[in-house]
């Protein structure tokens, strides 16, 4: 399983102590980067979402290569299928991994009770992009090791049955495609992934799409109806709001299985989902699992156009840390930084390095073919926009509040598009004025 970055959250995990035990490191140590490989040793867990490359032994040849250059490490990985929530449960004590991806539901004042400093920003800002949304206090408590586009993976066969073959250019007649595919095809015109929920997170990173700015996101913290006419959100979930409404999703969204709907997009059962650009190679390996061609898999931006151009945010996937209690920070910094810059996972899997300077990835050749606009997203007021989001008790980096939507457009909830976005308006507005906003 992966996942691509979901915007950092604002739920509260409970507070660790530093571990002073058996010569133990403090929460305050830096995991500086090591020098002399041979002198680096020690035995580290990381804990990854990628259940399917312990499965298939992809992660085990990575590490045979990092032995080639760390002899000393012995990396031991474990897979959680529900990373997010058994994670949170387990930093609730010291025992989180050596290395392992920072939770979603952790904010970025958060990061330094829970991980060692990796650096400090203009060092590591100069090496690797996305550093601004794991920075506290000028020091970088994570590093991601890929950068995402975000957009609609669709399968091009489904949608040439349908009689579509230039990418939408407006919600509307995104919808209009879908219709298509629903009525001239067997495929499920789009899948919601309601039943992982985390798929549901990855529509908050179309924030900034549908505007073309990169300070959408930011603005937030200024915004006293995100879901009122004109606001992204609003493009946003009304856009998923009406492809559930319409029947155009499958019928009972509480049966998904996000391992299956890679198989059922690559076989041509599936017509679209929204994801990131990770996402495409893992559909097209699918595809070629199912007998079908890989190239079928594709990518579309989200379906609004500005002074006719595309717009997508980049943002990182999950971020690399070390654990602040890690008896072994050297080991872990190790692996940390020769799986971002020398395994060459990012390349192999078509995704975008967060390496400065490395190329766009040949998956995302449609984007630079069509020019799309690839713009990042600002991070100047992620906390006051995390403060305010937990005060609401929305949430719009978790997957309840999307799950609701979802219910409300398919009747299994009370209300309609128009009275729920007024409630989330209502909670946001009142937070923002709470905390004097």
């Amino acid at each position: 399983m992966s996942r691509a970055y979901a915007v950092l959250a604002a739920a509260t995990l409970v507070a660790v102590t530093a571990c002073s035990g058996q010569g133990g490191a403090t929460s305050g140590e830096t995991a500086a980067p090591p020098g002399d490989p041979a002198k680096v040793s020690g035995g580290i867990t990381v804990l990854t979402n990628r259940t399917d490359q312990i499965a298939d032994g992809t992660l085990k040849k990575y590490a045979a290569e990092f032995n080639k250059t760390y002899p000393g490490v012995k990396v031991k990985f474990e897979g959680l299928t529900d990373y997010e929530g058994e994670t949170k449960i387990r930093m609730n004590t010291e025992n989180y991994g050596d290395v392992l991806l920072i939770p979603n539901s952790l904010s970025v004042e958060q990061y330094p009770d829970f991980f060692a400093p990796l650096g400090g920003s203009g060092a590591l800002s100069a090496k690797f992009d996305y550093t601004d949304h794991a920075t506290v206090d000028g020091r970088v408590y994570g590093l991601a090791n890929i950068g995402v586009a975000n957009g609609f993976v669709y399968n091009k066969s489904v949608w040439a049955k349908a009689g579509v073959k230039d990418w939408p250019a407006t919600p509307q007649e995104f919808v209009a495609d879908l219709e298509a595919v629903k009525s001239k095809t067997d495929a499920v015109p789009y899948y919601t992934n309601y039943k992982d929920g985390w798929p549901l997170t990855n529509w908050t990173n179309a924030i900034g799409s549908p505007s073309c700015d990169s300070g959408a996101y930011d603005a937030l913290a200024k915004t006293e109806e995100p879901w009122g006419g004109g606001e992204d959100l609003h493009a946003i979930d009304e856009l998923l709001y009406t492809i559930v409404d319409k029947g155009l999703a499958e019928p009972d969204p509480t049966t998904t299985n996000w391992e299956d709907s890679k198989s059922r997009i690559g076989a041509g059962k599936v017509g679209a989902m929204w994801l990131g650009s990770w996402a495409i190679s893992q559909m097209r390996a699918a595809a070629e699992a199912a007998g079908k061609n890989p190239d079928d898999i594709a990518f579309m931006p989200f379906p609004v156009r500005r002074d006719g151009t595309y717009c997508s945010v980049l943002s990182p996937d999950y971020q690399y840390a070390v654990n602040a209690h890690s008896e072994n920070k050297g080991a872990a910094r190790a692996w940390l930084d020769w799986y971002i810059t020398e395994s060459g996972q990012a390349a192999s899997e078509g995704s975008i390095s967060s390496v400065k300077g490395a190329p766009l990835p040949d998956t995302l050749k449609a984007f630079s073919d069509n020019d799309v606009k690839l713009i990042p997203r600002d991070q100047e007021n992620i906390a006051e926009v995390n403060k305010i989001d937990k005060a609401s008790e929305i949430g719009i980096t978790a997957q309840d509040y999307r799950q609701k939507l979802v219910d409300v457009a398919r009747g299994a909830a009370d209300g309609d598009m128009d009275s729920y976005f007024g409630e989330l308006n209502a909670k946001w507005a009142e937070a923002r004025q709470t905390l004097g906003g």
